[in-house]
Protein backbone atom coordinates (compact mmCIF):
# COMPACT_ATOMS: atom_id res chain seq x y z
CA UNK A 1 0.00 0.00 0.00
CA UNK A 2 1.11 3.60 -0.49
CA UNK A 3 1.92 5.88 2.33
CA UNK A 4 1.43 9.75 2.70
CA UNK A 5 2.82 11.86 5.42
CA UNK A 6 1.18 15.49 5.64
CA UNK A 7 3.29 17.45 8.02
CA UNK A 8 6.76 17.26 8.11
CA UNK A 9 7.73 19.73 10.86
CA UNK A 10 9.64 19.12 14.23
CA UNK A 11 7.78 15.59 14.85
CA UNK A 12 6.85 14.72 11.25
CA UNK A 13 10.03 14.94 9.66
CA UNK A 14 11.65 12.39 11.87
CA UNK A 15 8.35 10.04 12.10
CA UNK A 16 8.39 10.06 8.34
CA UNK A 17 12.29 9.44 8.03
CA UNK A 18 11.90 6.38 10.04
CA UNK A 19 9.43 4.82 7.54
CA UNK A 20 11.65 5.82 4.70
CA UNK A 21 14.67 3.64 7.43
CA UNK A 22 12.06 0.82 7.17
CA UNK A 23 12.09 0.94 3.32
CA UNK A 24 9.00 1.93 2.64
CA UNK A 25 8.11 4.46 -0.12
CA UNK A 26 6.11 7.77 0.75
CA UNK A 27 4.94 10.58 -0.60
CA UNK A 28 5.34 13.99 1.74
CA UNK A 29 3.30 17.29 1.66
CA UNK A 30 3.83 20.26 4.06
CA UNK A 31 3.17 24.34 3.45
CA UNK A 32 7.03 24.33 4.14
CA UNK A 33 9.61 23.36 1.17
CA UNK A 34 12.71 23.63 3.99
CA UNK A 35 10.92 20.80 6.15
CA UNK A 36 10.34 18.74 3.48
CA UNK A 37 13.55 19.14 1.49
CA UNK A 38 15.56 16.32 3.84
CA UNK A 39 12.87 13.46 3.00
CA UNK A 40 12.93 14.51 -0.53
CA UNK A 41 16.51 14.15 -0.96
CA UNK A 42 16.00 10.67 0.78
CA UNK A 43 13.78 9.79 -2.43
CA UNK A 44 10.42 10.25 -1.04
CA UNK A 45 7.92 11.61 -3.58
CA UNK A 46 6.33 14.87 -3.44
CA UNK A 47 2.20 15.24 -3.45
CA UNK A 48 1.45 18.86 -4.41
CA UNK A 49 -1.63 18.84 -2.04
CA UNK A 50 -3.65 16.98 0.59
CA UNK A 51 -6.36 16.08 -2.17
CA UNK A 52 -3.14 15.16 -4.38
CA UNK A 53 -2.06 13.01 -1.70
CA UNK A 54 -5.16 11.43 -1.12
CA UNK A 55 -5.69 10.60 -4.80
CA UNK A 56 -2.26 8.46 -5.00
CA UNK A 57 -1.81 7.03 -1.23
CA UNK A 58 -4.08 4.17 0.56
CA UNK A 59 -2.70 5.39 3.80
CA UNK A 60 -2.08 8.99 4.78
CA UNK A 61 -0.52 9.69 7.83
CA UNK A 62 -0.97 13.22 9.30
CA UNK A 63 1.29 15.10 11.77
CA UNK A 64 0.11 18.75 12.15
CA UNK A 65 0.57 21.56 15.77
CA UNK A 66 -3.17 22.92 15.30
CA UNK A 67 -7.10 21.74 15.20
CA UNK A 68 -7.27 24.60 12.65
CA UNK A 69 -4.50 23.27 10.01
CA UNK A 70 -5.94 19.87 10.68
CA UNK A 71 -9.51 21.11 9.98
CA UNK A 72 -7.83 22.78 6.61
CA UNK A 73 -6.53 19.35 5.35
CA UNK A 74 -9.15 17.27 5.62
CA UNK A 75 -12.22 20.05 4.53
CA UNK A 76 -10.27 22.56 2.43
CA UNK A 77 -10.83 22.83 -1.42
CA UNK A 78 -7.56 20.44 -1.74
CA UNK A 79 -8.51 18.39 1.48
CA UNK A 80 -8.29 15.01 1.80
CA UNK A 81 -11.71 14.60 1.64
CA UNK A 82 -11.42 14.98 -2.19
CA UNK A 83 -9.08 12.03 -2.44
CA UNK A 84 -10.75 8.80 -4.47
CA UNK A 85 -7.65 6.44 -3.42
CA UNK A 86 -7.57 6.65 0.12
CA UNK A 87 -8.59 3.85 2.44
CA UNK A 88 -7.22 4.40 5.75
CA UNK A 89 -6.63 7.87 7.54
CA UNK A 90 -3.67 7.70 10.40
CA UNK A 91 -3.85 10.64 13.06
CA UNK A 92 -1.05 11.56 15.25
CA UNK A 93 -1.92 14.52 16.63
CA UNK A 94 -3.95 15.56 19.79
CA UNK A 95 -6.97 16.72 18.78
CA UNK A 96 -9.58 15.14 21.49
CA UNK A 97 -12.74 13.30 21.35
CA UNK A 98 -14.96 15.74 20.14
CA UNK A 99 -12.73 16.79 16.93
CA UNK A 100 -11.58 12.71 16.33
CA UNK A 101 -15.23 12.27 15.85
CA UNK A 102 -16.08 15.36 13.84
CA UNK A 103 -12.70 13.77 11.72
CA UNK A 104 -14.48 10.11 11.60
CA UNK A 105 -17.95 10.92 10.74
CA UNK A 106 -16.52 12.83 7.94
CA UNK A 107 -14.01 10.15 6.53
CA UNK A 108 -16.70 7.54 6.97
CA UNK A 109 -19.00 9.20 4.41
CA UNK A 110 -16.16 8.69 2.12
CA UNK A 111 -15.68 4.93 3.05
CA UNK A 112 -12.38 6.00 5.11
CA UNK A 113 -11.28 4.40 8.16
CA UNK A 114 -9.61 6.55 10.93
CA UNK A 115 -6.69 5.14 13.09
CA UNK A 116 -6.24 7.05 15.89
CA UNK A 117 -2.42 6.95 17.16
CA UNK A 118 -1.34 9.80 18.88
CA UNK A 119 2.22 9.77 20.08
CA UNK A 120 4.31 10.80 23.02
CA UNK A 121 8.61 11.74 23.55
CA UNK A 122 8.66 14.80 21.85
CA UNK A 123 11.14 15.78 19.15
CA UNK A 124 14.14 13.63 20.64
CA UNK A 125 11.97 10.34 20.92
CA UNK A 126 10.70 11.05 17.18
CA UNK A 127 14.54 11.71 16.25
CA UNK A 128 15.37 8.39 18.31
CA UNK A 129 12.30 5.73 17.17
CA UNK A 130 11.64 5.76 21.04
CA UNK A 131 7.82 7.15 20.83
CA UNK A 132 5.06 6.32 23.15
CA UNK A 133 2.49 4.87 20.16
CA UNK A 134 -0.73 4.85 21.32
CA UNK A 135 -3.34 3.54 19.45
CA UNK A 136 -7.40 2.81 18.67
CA UNK A 137 -9.81 2.11 15.56
CA UNK A 138 -11.10 -0.76 13.48
CA UNK A 139 -8.95 -3.72 14.91
CA UNK A 140 -8.09 -4.72 10.87
CA UNK A 141 -7.04 -1.21 10.01
CA UNK A 142 -4.40 -1.23 13.11
CA UNK A 143 -3.42 -4.34 11.74
CA UNK A 144 -2.71 -2.82 8.68
CA UNK A 145 -0.59 -0.20 9.71
CA UNK A 146 0.82 -1.85 12.21
CA UNK A 147 4.01 -2.16 10.18
CA UNK A 148 4.43 1.63 9.91
CA UNK A 149 3.46 2.76 13.63
CA UNK A 150 5.79 -0.13 15.11
CA UNK A 151 9.17 2.10 13.57
CA UNK A 152 8.56 5.35 15.72
CA UNK A 153 9.00 3.66 19.07
CA UNK A 154 9.18 0.36 20.67
CA UNK A 155 5.88 0.78 22.81
CA UNK A 156 2.91 0.31 20.90
CA UNK A 157 -0.29 0.42 22.69
CA UNK A 158 -3.63 -0.58 21.88
CA UNK A 159 -6.11 1.15 23.80
CA UNK A 160 -9.24 -0.33 22.03
CA UNK A 161 -11.69 0.12 19.53
CA UNK A 162 -13.80 2.36 21.13
CA UNK A 163 -13.62 5.62 19.16
CA UNK A 164 -11.66 8.64 20.82
CA UNK A 165 -9.88 6.08 23.27
CA UNK A 166 -6.25 6.81 21.96
CA UNK A 167 -6.90 10.16 22.36
CA UNK A 168 -8.48 9.94 25.96
CA UNK A 169 -5.23 8.21 26.46
CA UNK A 170 -2.75 10.56 25.06
CA UNK A 171 -4.25 14.09 26.98
CA UNK A 172 -3.88 11.65 30.61
CA UNK A 173 -0.42 11.45 29.78
CA UNK A 174 0.15 15.40 28.59
CA UNK A 175 -1.59 16.71 31.10
CA UNK A 176 0.83 14.73 33.94
CA UNK A 177 3.66 16.20 30.88
CA UNK A 178 2.29 19.60 32.03
CA UNK A 179 2.05 19.40 35.49
CA UNK A 180 5.54 17.87 35.86
CA UNK A 181 6.63 21.06 34.21
CA UNK A 182 5.17 23.46 36.45
CA UNK A 183 6.19 21.95 39.38
CA UNK A 184 9.38 21.39 38.51
CA UNK A 185 10.69 24.07 37.31
CA UNK A 186 9.06 25.93 40.63
CA UNK A 187 11.18 23.19 42.78
CA UNK A 188 14.39 23.68 40.97
CA UNK A 189 13.98 27.69 41.58
CA UNK A 190 13.21 26.98 45.34
CA UNK A 191 16.17 24.89 45.57
CA UNK A 192 18.75 26.72 43.95
CA UNK A 193 17.68 29.86 44.81
CA UNK A 194 18.05 28.43 48.60
CA UNK A 195 21.38 27.70 47.91
CA UNK A 196 21.27 23.85 46.08
CA UNK A 197 23.53 22.80 43.40
CA UNK A 198 21.08 21.96 40.59
CA UNK A 199 23.27 19.00 39.07
CA UNK A 200 22.86 17.55 42.92
CA UNK A 201 19.06 18.35 42.93
CA UNK A 202 18.65 16.41 39.38
CA UNK A 203 20.75 13.33 41.06
CA UNK A 204 19.08 12.95 43.90
CA UNK A 205 15.03 13.68 42.21
CA UNK A 206 15.67 11.73 39.73
CA UNK A 207 16.61 8.67 42.08
CA UNK A 208 14.10 9.35 44.18
CA UNK A 209 9.74 9.64 44.33
CA UNK A 210 10.15 13.25 42.65
CA UNK A 211 11.46 12.11 39.26
CA UNK A 212 9.37 13.21 36.28
CA UNK A 213 9.89 13.97 32.18
CA UNK A 214 11.03 17.63 33.30
CA UNK A 215 13.23 15.88 35.37
CA UNK A 216 14.85 13.38 33.24
CA UNK A 217 14.78 15.12 30.11
CA UNK A 218 13.92 18.35 29.30
CA UNK A 219 16.04 20.03 32.17
CA UNK A 220 19.06 17.98 31.22
CA UNK A 221 19.04 18.49 28.12
CA UNK A 222 17.43 22.17 27.50
CA UNK A 223 17.62 24.10 31.40
CA UNK A 224 21.03 23.21 32.82
CA UNK A 225 22.59 24.61 30.08
CA UNK A 226 20.61 27.36 30.04
CA UNK A 227 19.27 26.85 26.53
CA UNK A 228 15.96 26.39 26.90
CA UNK A 229 15.76 24.60 23.27
CA UNK A 230 13.74 21.46 23.61
CA UNK A 231 12.26 21.80 20.74
CA UNK A 232 8.45 21.86 21.57
CA UNK A 233 6.37 25.43 22.24
CA UNK A 234 4.02 26.29 25.02
CA UNK A 235 0.95 26.45 22.41
CA UNK A 236 1.07 22.96 21.66
CA UNK A 237 0.93 22.08 25.12
CA UNK A 238 -1.83 24.53 26.01
CA UNK A 239 -3.89 22.84 23.38
CA UNK A 240 -3.37 19.71 24.96
CA UNK A 241 -4.22 21.54 28.81
CA UNK A 242 -7.50 22.73 27.66
CA UNK A 243 -8.74 19.41 25.71
CA UNK A 244 -7.49 17.13 28.94
CA UNK A 245 -9.98 19.77 31.10
CA UNK A 246 -12.41 19.68 28.67
CA UNK A 247 -12.09 16.00 28.41
CA UNK A 248 -12.33 15.90 32.27
CA UNK A 249 -15.77 18.06 32.64
CA UNK A 250 -17.42 16.39 29.99
CA UNK A 251 -17.11 13.38 31.90
CA UNK A 252 -17.66 14.90 35.16
CA UNK A 253 -14.23 14.86 36.46
CA UNK A 254 -13.24 17.89 39.05
CA UNK A 255 -9.79 18.94 37.26
CA UNK A 256 -8.56 21.44 39.92
CA UNK A 257 -4.99 20.83 39.81
CA UNK A 258 -5.31 20.96 35.79
CA UNK A 259 -7.16 24.12 35.87
CA UNK A 260 -4.12 25.94 38.50
CA UNK A 261 -1.26 24.39 35.63
CA UNK A 262 -3.19 26.50 32.90
CA UNK A 263 -3.43 29.46 34.44
CA UNK A 264 0.55 29.18 34.94
CA UNK A 265 0.92 28.80 31.23
CA UNK A 266 -1.57 31.28 30.51
CA UNK A 267 0.33 33.62 32.79
CA UNK A 268 3.35 32.37 30.69
CA UNK A 269 2.18 32.98 27.15
CA UNK A 270 0.67 36.26 27.76
CA UNK A 271 4.38 37.42 29.58
CA UNK A 272 6.15 35.68 26.66
CA UNK A 273 5.06 34.26 23.50
CA UNK A 274 2.70 31.23 22.48
CA UNK A 275 5.91 29.92 20.15
CA UNK A 276 8.28 30.02 23.11
CA UNK A 277 9.91 26.71 23.95
CA UNK A 278 7.94 24.84 26.80
CA UNK A 279 11.23 24.95 29.35
CA UNK A 280 11.04 28.73 29.25
CA UNK A 281 8.24 28.11 31.99
CA UNK A 282 11.61 28.06 34.03
CA UNK A 283 12.40 31.50 33.33
CA UNK A 284 8.81 32.84 34.09
CA UNK A 285 8.74 31.26 37.19
CA UNK A 286 12.53 32.94 37.67
CA UNK A 287 11.50 36.28 37.12
CA UNK A 288 9.16 36.15 39.49
CA UNK A 289 11.14 34.88 41.68
CA UNK A 290 13.83 37.09 40.83
CA UNK A 291 16.41 34.78 40.99
CA UNK A 292 18.05 32.63 38.05
CA UNK A 293 19.22 29.03 38.30
CA UNK A 294 22.92 28.71 37.41
CA UNK A 295 24.54 27.34 34.32
CA UNK A 296 25.80 23.88 34.89
CA UNK A 297 26.37 22.71 31.46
Amino acid sequence: MQAGFLGVGMMGQPMAGKLLDGGHSLLVHDISETAMRPLLDRRAGRATSPRDMAERCDIVIVSLPTLDAFRTVVFGPDGLLQGAALKILVNTCTVGTRFLREIETAMAARGVTVVDSPISGGPSGAASGTLSVMVSGDPAAIEAVRPLLSLWGPTLTVAGDRPGAAQVLKLTNNILCAVAIAASSEAFVMGAKAGLDPEVMLRAINAGTGSNTATQTMFPKAVLDRSFHYGAALHILMKDIDLAIEQGEELGVPMWVCQSVRLLFKHAIFAGSPRDDLTTMVQFVERSAGFEIPKTR
